[in-house]
């Protein structure tokens, strides 16, 4: 049993022949869960800032006495500035 048998396929991939945004994340997880850290940011380059994202809000959610609203908005909109410029990086350079 391989962890790649079970991948949920890209819908917009499948459709219309064109990677989405977010094309490579469950690949790019699952070389992060090998270990491959370099391979993982080359499948995803906004792989860390993703799980950083994540990080920060389950800890808005678990610790209520900060806010954390300006540290989760300013890694979304770094996370989003880096998934747009590998995007366009991808699509110009296949």
């Amino acid at each position: 049993m391989r962890a790649e048998d079970y991948m949920i396929p890209c819908m917009n991939k499948s459709l219309f022949g064109v990677e989405c945004m977010g094309c490579g994340t469950q690949r790019s997880l699952l070389l992060l869960s090998k270990g491959e850290f370099i391979e993982a940011f080359y499948m995803f380059p906004p792989i860390y800032t993703t799980i950083l994202f994540f990080l920060i809000l389950g800890l808005n959610f678990i610790d209520k006495s900060r806010n954390y609203n300006k540290i989760i908005v300013s890694v979304a909109v770094l996370n989003a500035l880096i998934m747009v410029i590998s995007y366009f990086y991808k699509q110009t350079n296949i």
